[in-house]
């Protein structure tokens, strides 16, 4: 399984100085193996602790914090010399051990020459409990699910992949029924490594959906273990309204739509702990198309989506019959999964703000206004190839966009400052 985050592994490897590094990502999106996997392929020795498994090791942080001791415990521990740039030390679940986490502050300081990767599913709720968090003394990471394109590479359509990242749309287009069933596919199946991993091996749509269950499950056991007891239903209410809101018309989020009478204030704690463990996607309304695009935000209106589209499919209930039709999948809950795909591919986009607008007066909405570098973008998605985009229209007659997107099953398009791009192409924007 190929995941394109490793390339980013190897840049910040291979740069002349760097600081730990922390991989952020949702519980079971693959934080582990591609840890692993960068180890294997890029060092001579890889030394891993879990921290979740290593009693041993959590004791060794909670001692002191010198580096020197610390390495010469990690050596112990793998077995084996700790040798600067050529050993890839992993701290994995460090959110069990908060002093492994402040310790990252030190090793920058104080053994810079030693490269460290750390991971942990919590590690949003650590960042905001006062912890020791290294502020200024660590680099990011995020690792989403599989992207449409990492799919495709994991199915063995690497020249699929090929034809979408050279942007060869006349042989798209050739090609585009067997684009539309893996895309149908993957709207079903999503993007979590398990998941994608057990259909590579057995192409059994039934298993896809008890391992789908599976995770949503954990996520749920999570709630009772990390969130707070008077907030864990909360959260629980929350997390399972997401499809019901997403299937609205204008699916601008409502408190009120959890259970009658329900206010922000109420759920707020719960929201930002789904948000900060990377489960949820919230995106914002504008208020208008400017730069800088955040500075408009309204920060009460937004909408909400779950981490993956196969996993909105499982708490949804969608049934896999929904593969089989020519359009059925992309237009369930009025073209939520659609949206929900699309999104999923923008997020792997590094560093693109990503909103959307309303015009209350005539009931318009485009589904994502997007910022990359100087322009400010509506992207209006369409199930099926129905290419009918009434709020576009209103959008674009209101604001005149340099460029508007519209995705879909439609062939690529362009058309003045309108260019029309194939749902299958637009993680390749």
């Amino acid at each position: 399984m190929k995941r394109k985050l490793l390339e980013n592994l190897i840049e910040w490897k291979n740069r002349k100085t760097h600081k730990p590094l922390i991989l952020e990502g949702a519980r079971q999106v693959g934080k582990t193996w591609l840890m692993q996997e960068f180890g294997k392929t890029q060092y001579k020795k890889v030394a891993y602790i879990n921290f979740d498994r290593n009693l041993k090791m959590r004791e060794t942080f909670e001692t002191d914090l010198d580096t020197k001791r610390l390495i010469t415990a990690i050596g112990l521990d793998a077995e084996f010399k700790i040798t600067p740039k050529d050993t890839l030390i992993i701290f994995d679940e460090i959110q069990e051990c908060p002093r492994a986490i402040t310790s990252l502050k030190y090793f920058n300081e104080d053994a810079p020459e030693y490269d460290i990767i750390a991971a942990g599913s919590l590690l949003g709720v650590a960042h905001h409990t006062g912890s020791g968090f290294p502020v200024g003394k660590v680099e990011f990471l995020r690792l989403y699910p599989l992207s449409f394109t990492e799919f495709l590479d994991a199915m063995g359509k690497e020249q699929y992949v090929e034809l979408i990242e050279k942007q060869d749309f006349e042989m798209i287009k050739i090609f585009s029924n067997k684009f539309e069933d893996l895309l149908k596919q993957y709207c079903y199946i999503g993007g979590m490594p398990e998941v994608v991993q057990n259909f590579v091996n057995n192409k059994d749509f039934n298993q896809v959906r008890t391992i789908q269950k599976r995770i949503l499950a954990a996520y749920e056991r999570d709630f009772s273990k990390h969130i707070p007891a008077n907030t864990v239903e909360k959260a629980r209410m929350l997390w399972n309204s997401i499809p019901t809101q997403l299937a609205k018309e204008n699916k601008k989020f409502i408190y009120n739509a959890i259970k009658k009478g329900a206010r922000a204030k109420e759920f707020e704690t719960a929201l930002t702990w789904l948000r900060n463990n990377g489960l949820i996607y919230q995106v914002h309304k504008i208020t208008k198309p400017e730069l800088p695009i955040g500075a408009y935000a309204d920060l009460d209106a937004f909408k909400l989506f779950v981490l993956d589209v196969g996993l909105l499919g499982a708490l949804s209930g969608l049934e896999a019959k929904t593969i089989l039709g020519k359009y059925e999948i992309f237009q369930e809950f009025k073209g939520a999964i659609a949206e929900q795909y699309v999104l999923q591919q923008f997020k792997t986009i590094d560093d693109m703000p990503i909103y959307y607008w309303t015009n209350e007066t005539s009931r318009s909405e485009v589904d994502f206004v997007i910022q990359r570098e100087s322009k400010v973008i509506p992207v209006e998605v369409k199930a099926a190839t129905n290419l009918k985009a009434r709020s576009l229209k209103i959008y674009m007659e209101q604001f005149k966009p340099k460029l508007a997107i519209r995705t879909s099953l439609a062939d690529y398009k362009k058309a003045e400052n309108l260019v029309d791009i194939p749902l299958y192409a637009i993680e390749n924007l």
